[in-house]
């Protein structure tokens, strides 16, 4: 946005005459300097003359915010701020102070992209954990999953008030009953309080794994991110293409690292007592029942089950 002095020294001097004293008198006339000068009775004329840019600034952005075309397209000075103008005197002279104020908009963005930034995405759209939904909201969503619903939400209050708990939840349940967007729920309710959190859809993620052979730096990081994060969903657990290797040493250390030290949640179309089959069966080596229970006894006693019930909503 041009300053006043600039915009009218742009102009021919006969126009720039005519244009300043129309600019000058829209200011002033202008409610909100009106309301300036009632506020601050001791600002006289030749105050307000010499601070003229700061009072067209102010009066320019408040049209600005007051039809604001979005943040995106803020045609302010500073995106998504506006200027607040104060005053004050000393020895009797008064001077006109300037301010750049945040507005709703911005902190709103703000709020959100912390938010975002400590929640890591694994094959999961970032949009199921960006919106802030009210837990009415979540509810009203379908009320044939209200008891899942209630379970969650009273796991995200206990965990506000008490900090992190030892044991995590397993949603288990049809396709499309919203079991994904119930965990983004909950993630994106405790980042708001400052935790991290981490969501990896299974069946893609394994398969990202593979690729991650030829780089063992960042297979170590992300396997230590998901071991170290406050919060982890393996989101749809039990559809990934199972291998040993993925079984034991990505899974079992994963889930063997948090066991009482953080909490660890689930999606999945299969019953919990159902798990524990996938994980004794493999392509490569066939029936291995041990390993199954092995694995099943770092999960079973850390969760709690939720059964998530309702209508399929893909596609909806």
């Amino acid at each position: 946005m041009e300053s006043l002095s600039h915009l009218l020294k742009s102009m021919p001097n006969s126009e720039w005459r005519r244009k300043a004293e129309d600019k000058i008198r829209a200011v002033m006339d202008d409610a909100l300097v009106h309301k300036f000068r009632q506020k601050y009775p001791f600002v006289d004329d030749y105050t307000v003359k010499i601070n003229m840019n700061k009072l067209y600034q102010y009066v320019t952005e408040f049209k600005s915010c007051s039809n604001c075309p979005g943040l995106d397209r803020c045609p302010n000075d500073m995106t998504g701020h506006y200027t607040m103008l104060t005053a004050d005197s000393v020895n009797e002279k008064a001077f006109i102070h300037e301010e750049k104020v945040a507005c709703k908009k911005f902190n709103a963005k703000q709020l959100q992209d912390a938010i975002s930034s400590r929640i890591r995405t694994f094959h999961v759209d970032p949009r199921m954990i960006s919106r802030s939904y009210s837990f009415g909201e979540i509810l009203e969503t379908d009320l044939d999953r209200a008891k899942a619903v209630m379970q969650i939400n009273d796991y995200v209050s206990l965990t506000m008030e008490d900090g992190l708990q030892p044991r995590g939840l397993y949603l288990s349940g049809s396709f499309g009953t919203g079991k994904t967007f119930l965990m983004g729920y909950m993630l994106h309710q405790l980042a708001k309080v400052g935790m991290t959190g981490a969501i990896v859809y299974m069946p893609d993620f394994a398969e990202d794994l593979k690729g991650m052979f030829q780089e063992p730096n960042k297979l170590k990081e992300t396997i230590d991110l998901l071991k170290d994060t406050d919060l982890l969903v393996f989101d749809d657990i039990g559809a990934e293409n199972l291998n040993p290797w993925l079984r034991d040493h990505v899974i079992g250390a994963i889930v063997n690292h948090r066991m009482n030290r953080k909490p660890t949640f689930f999606t999945s179309n299969y019953a919990l007592h159902d798990l524990e089959k996938h994980f004794s069966f493999t392509n490569k080596d066939g029936d291995e029942e041990y390993k199954g229970q092995r694995i099943m006894d770092r999960i079973r006693p850390f969760v709690d089950v939720v059964e998530v019930t309702g209508t399929n909503k893909r596609g909806k």
